[in-house]
């Protein structure tokens, strides 16, 4: 495995975690992986190909028969980040919140997570790569030079999700995305494989209240010190 800094941003859903990692990899000039963007293309395929989403050992078969390629690239001066199924890309395709629902549901599966984790590491390149996700720091990225744990209320995080999902033309109620974020928190943590815990060693950002610009300041001042000669540090 190369040596490349990897910088990992955990936390729940809708703390602002893509955001940030986005912003990160743009100023450094690092590769990007937005590792929830796996989950959501096997939820696609699995979906498109009507695999049981409850079914690990056939949702692990499909993997191991889809060519699913998730990753960033430049595209005039642009980071971009892509999902890819067998050729097709896949866009929004996998930003629905069904996807999103299915992609909660098997990722607690280890069988699954477990034929996951060598796409997630095989990100890490130089020069260097920001992840974000709810396990990076402590199991895919454990030796990660900079973790931070994101948190915000799930009050502040499901008006985030709704507005997000009224932008996209899906019809939801306030009420079902709250009820499905505090659902999907408790998946995650409760799961026996890669709970959604802080690394001993990561950097709690509370991004209740504070826009994106604030945030983004306050990350940026432990980046510069933990890679003080990185690109775009001065």
């Amino acid at each position: 495995m190369t040596h490349a800094p990897v910088i990992t941003i955990d936390g729940t859903s809708g703390t602002g975690k893509g955001t940030l990692s986005y912003a990160l990899a743009i100023r450094l000039g690092w590769g990007w992986l937005d590792s929830g963007a796996i989950y959501r293309c096997i939820a696609w395929a699995a979906l498109e190909h009507q695999i049981p989403l409850d079914d690990p050992e056939a949702l692990v078969a499909m993997i191991k028969r889809c060519c699913l390629m998730v990753g960033s690239r430049l595209e005039a001066g642009q980071l971009k980040s892509y999902a890819m199924c067998d050729g097709l890309e896949l866009g929004d395709l996998i930003r629905t919140e069904s996807c999103a629902k299915a992609a909660s549901t098997f990722s607690a599966f280890p069988e699954v997570r477990a034929a996951v984790l060598g796409m997630q590491r095989d990100a890490r390149r130089e020069p260097g790569l920001v992840t974000d996700g709810r396990d990076m720091g402590t199991v895919v990225f454990p030796d990660a030079e900079l973790k931070f744990f994101m948190t915000a209320s799930v009050e502040e995080r499901a008006e985030r999700r709704y507005k997000q999902l009224q932008e996209q033309g899906e019809r939801v109620s306030l009420r079902a995305v709250l009820d499905d974020i505090e659902a999907r928190d408790s998946r995650d943590e409760q799961r026996d494989v890669s709970p959604l815990v802080a690394a001993s060693d990561a950097i709690f950002l509370d991004t209740a209240g504070k826009s994106i610009p604030e945030v983004f300041a306050e990350a940026w001042r432990h980046v510069q010190q933990a890679f003080p000669n990185a690109l775009g540090s001065e």
